[in-house]
Order: structure tokens, then sequence, then C-alpha cells
């Protein structure tokens, strides 16, 4: 595959992930202006999410299956023309009940990013730390960007037009992707993938089945704890950033502020699983989540803002680990469902975490919930440490 053309489909991927995190936060920071407009609670109005992450979880094994079936590059295509539609159809949304419907239509088409665009990101290399970090921190970059995006439309324009201009962008983008694959359809589609590097880990069945286990319990906790903080971030900040943000939109600067910083954590990250040994830098990540979600436990104003800052360099620095493993020990073949199996117990995890996030908030506060992430975060540091050797990969390939 051209050079020029390989860095170009890359850049498609990461504004992918970029729009993908961008679509289901959205209404994480729309509820709190639609309590007023629909006068009620944040309790009783994020519940209705929920659904969207459940698809946005069931969906990744459909999309998968046939990315490796039919075309990797036509799903991505699919991908960003349909989940655009989706969004600007929610702005159009009057109740609860079709704002749920609009966000489960917006998960569907979201599911179809993790299993196809990290297989494609991943694909063709040997060392997939640095990529799948680059890629991730324009995933999370979409995150930061909902809050301040969705923070300043919702001052300025109202909360529809949050939905509509991100859902406008990504048709444009899409239209582009088919120009692009269009363009490149008659080169081979396999010269990737004949280039490939031999990249499987040479382990055991039994083994397999121990490393596939422990990516599926650290994602499901992960997913929980990465859901926590992005979801809840904003309304944390709402309540204890009092003093420092007054309006919408300098809450958003607070949120984008945190999740940019923390996204250079993946680069880091994703450099250290390339030269060191994974469970090392696995353990180590999950320690300190659990060390700092403890301390922000009743921290409030400029220290709570530290903190948060703290706890997110060490959650994102967290989402190219597992991604990592995945890449090097699934073949070609089976990779992107194999991205699926991993995403739709993240994805999974993640919808089911919104009600009890709603429950813990509205019975406890937010210091109960860091309790629990604590705790999470132990576990995972348990099953880090249970993961066999894998060395870094020596190769000079990229």
């Amino acid at each position: 595959m051209d050079m020029a053309r390989t860095r170009l489909h890359f850049l498609f991927l990461n504004v992918g992930h970029f729009l993908d995190h961008l679509f289901v936060l959205i209404f994480a920071t729309a509820a709190l202006h639609l309590m007023i407009d629909w006068e009620m609670s944040y309790a009783e109005l994020i519940p209705y999410a929920t659904p969207g992450f459940v698809a946005f979880g069931i969906c990744a094994i459909p999309a998968g299956w046939l990315a490796d079936k039919w075309s990797r590059e036509g799903m991505m295509a699919v991908f960003f023309i349909g989940i655009g539609c989706c969004s600007v159809l929610t702005s159009t949304a009057d109740t609860p009940l079709q704002i749920a419907v609009c966000l489960t239509l917006i998960g569907m088409f979201a599911s179809i990013y993790h299993p196809v665009g990290l297989a494609m990101v991943v694909q063709g290399r040997s060392k997939t730390g640095i990529p799948l970090a680059i890629n991730g921190i324009f995933g999370n970059m979409g995150v930061a960007s909902a809050a301040l995006l969705t923070g300043f439309l919702v001052d300025n324009t109202g909360w529809r037009s949050a939905f509509i201009l991100p859902g406008v962008l990504s048709i444009l983008v899409g239209c582009l992707y088919l120009l692009f694959i269009q363009r490149h359809r008659n080169e081979d589609e396999n010269t990737a993938e004949a280039l490939e590097p031999i990249e499987e880990v040479p382990i055991s069945r039994h083994t397999l089945l121990r490393v596939f286990s422990i990516i599926l319990l650290t994602t499901a906790i992960g997913g929980f704890v990465f859901q926590s903080t992005t979801f809840g971030l904003p309304k944390i900040f709402d309540e204890r950033l009092n003093d420092l943000a007054g309006t919408a939109t300098l809450l958003g600067w607070y949120v984008f502020m945190v999740f940019s910083l923390a996204a250079l954590a993946q680069l880091v990250v994703g450099y250290l699983v390339d030269k060191h040994e994974i469970r090392i830098v696995f353990a180590w990540v999950a320690l300190l989540q659990s060390l700092f979600f403890f301390v922000m436990i009743q921290s409030q104003g400029a220290i709570a803002l530290l903190v948060a800052i703290a706890f997110m360099l060490v959650v994102f620095g967290q989402i190219p680990i597992n991604d990592v493993l995945v890449g090097r020990i699934a073949k070609s073949e089976w990779r992107s469902r194999a991205y699926a199996l991993r995403y739709i117990v993240t994805f999974s995890v993640m919808a089911s975490a919104l009600p009890i996030i709603s429950w813990i908030h509205g019975t406890w506060g937010f210091d109960v919930l860091f309790a629990a992430l604590s705790a999470a975060a132990l576990i995972i540091f348990a099953g880090a440490l249970c993961l066999p050797l894998f060395k870094a990969v020596n190769t000079s390939a990229n």
C-alpha cells in the first residue's frame, strides 16, 4: 500500500475514533440543560441513555462479523454516514422516549468503529502500541470535545445544535471516505495483509484462554471505570467546581482540559508496552488508578480538578493495553471479531453502569462512587499480575 494512502487512511480512522466518542457523550452534557427544559432530575434523565450504550455493545459482534466477511472499509463508510444521520435525527426529539430511541440508533452505528477501525489500525504492523495510542488520543479528544462543544452550543444556540453540527460533519467525512476508497478500489486489498509481519505470539490454547479471560475481566471492570469517569465528569465538576465553573461553556472547558491532558498518557503507555513487559505496565496503571480514586473522595475545588487530571491520566492510559494484547494474539482473519468480543463486554458494562451511577449518585453521592472505583481498580491490578510474560516486540517494523 502506498505510504501516502496509508497515512491518509490512518487519518480517516483517527477522525472516526474522534467522532465515535464525541457522539456517544453529547447527551452527557446536553442532559444538564434538558434537566431544565424537561423539568427532570439528573437521576431521572440519565437512564434514557442506557439503550444507546446497550446497542453500542451488542451490535459490535455483527459489525465485526460483517467487516471480516464483507469489507472493513465498507463498514467504516456505513459508520460515518449512518451515525451522522442519526445524530441529526436526535436533534428533532421532543420527549425523553424519543431521545432514547435516537440515542439507541446512534449507539448501533457507533458500535461499528471499535471492532472495525482498531483491526484496521493494527493491520500490517508489528509494533502496535504507538499507533493504537495515537488512535486512542483521537478517541479521547472526542470525549473531551463532547463536553466542550456541547457546552458551548447549549449556551449559545441550544442543545439541538449540539447533535446537528457533528452529524453534518460526520456525513461529509463519510462522503470523502467513500471517494477515497472508490479511488483506490482497484488496488490490491490484500497488499497490507501480505506484508504483515508475523506477529502471533506462540502460546498454548490454555494460555490463550487465560489471556482472553483476563482481557475480558479487565475490560469489563475498565468499562465501568471509564464510563463512570467520562460520563460523570461534567456532573462531578458541576458539583465540585462551583466557584470555578459557573456556565455550561466554562464547565465544558474544564472537562475538555482534563480529557485533553489525560489523552497524552496513551502515548506514554503505548511506548511502554512496545518496549517493556505488558504485565508490569498494566499493573502500575491499575494501581495508580486505585490510589487517585481514593484521594478523590471528598476532594473539592482546585484539589478536585488536579486529582481528576491524575486519575483520568491513568484511566485513559489503560485503553491501549488490552487492544495491544488482542492485536498480538488474534490472527488477522478473525481480528475484527476478537475486537468485537472485547468491546461488546466494554460497552455492555458501560450501558449497565449508567443506572448504577444514577443510583449511587442519587443515594450517596459521588464519594461512594469513587470508593467503588478505587476497589474496582484493585481488581484490575490483580488481573494484570496474572498475565503471562509478553516480551516487547524487537523488530524495527512499524
